[in-house]
């Protein structure tokens, strides 16, 4: 026999080069370890897929955080508000017409009123005693433009009061209108990564390719729970703020009426 033959039949097959790993680009969530220390499972919740996202997806997600919780202070703050001045608006109305003086009510109320229906009040029978006081009321052409002037400091008073509860409206509006979309960037932005990532690794099993997608659409879901609220705040307190602003009115007109007949009155 050969001893070549043997010598090659007894020596040990040579070892594989091992190649080099290829690292997935960072934030696509598609890294072996994961983020439970290196175990090799994916941390598919919530806070999990937070911390592997991409940084801009992370920031999109933390701006839609943000916006939900300012969203819910606004309309904590406006439910409470509205109960608050429907409860103030019944008291004074109340009074007013319970057949007490309009000198006497004035007077009790001073120049700082407590709700925007007593501010109404307050500003005309100011007008009303100013004029009268410097006996701009004797002629019929003088008590025609006393009148026009209550209802001009009504219709200011009221707006300023209508301006004063539709403050920070428009943000429920806006967060209601695009969150959807910011969401929908920080999933599109988060999906892109992502792929980039599993071309890099080149491994297309789904359980590469699932952790990546859910955290693009965690984007999505912050979006969509940012704007539901706030699309039905936005339209539940803008009926009642639009209510509101109708008894404001009405008591204007009702106030010009008892006011033209005094000055009827005095002729």
């Amino acid at each position: 026999m050969d001893p070549f033959l043997l010598l090659a039949q007894a020596a040990p097959p040579p070892a594989p080069v091992p190649s080099a790993p290829v690292t997935p680009p960072p934030g696509t969530g598609t890294t072996a370890a994961g983020a439970l220390g290196g175990t090799g499972a994916i941390d598919v919740s919530f806070l999990g897929m937070f911390l592997n996202a991409h940084p801009v997806v992370q920031i999109v997600m933390v701006m839609l955080l943000l916006a939900s919780i300012w969203s819910w202070a606004i309309i904590i703050e406006k439910t409470l508000k509205l109960r608050t001045l429907r409860r103030k608006a019944e008291a004074f109305e109340d009074t007013f017409w319970s057949g007490v003086s309009l000198d006497d009510l004035y007077d009790r109320i001073g120049d700082k009123p407590e709700e925007p229906l007593s501010s109404v009040f307050s500003g005309a029978m100011r007008e009303w005693r100013r004029s009268l006081s410097k006996g701009l009321a004797a002629t019929v052409a003088a008590r025609h433009n006393l009148q026009a002037r209550i209802e001009q400091v009504m219709a200011v008073t009221v707006q300023r009061e209508m301006e004063a509860i539709e403050k920070r409206m428009t943000f429920l509006a806006s967060t209601g209108a695009a969150a959807p979309f910011v969401g929908l960037f920080g999933t599109v932005w988060g999906i892109m990564t992502s792929f980039q990532g599993i071309a890099a690794s080149k491994n297309t099993s789904l359980a590469v390719v699932a952790p990546g997608i859910a955290e693009a659409l965690f984007a999505t879901a912050l979006g969509l729970v940012a704007a539901i609220p706030a699309v039905l705040a936005y339209n539940k307190i803008s009926s009642d703020i639009g209510r509101y602003g109708q008894r404001l009115e009405n008591f204007a007109q009702e106030f010009i009426t008892i006011l033209s007949r005094q000055l009827e009155e005095h002729s």
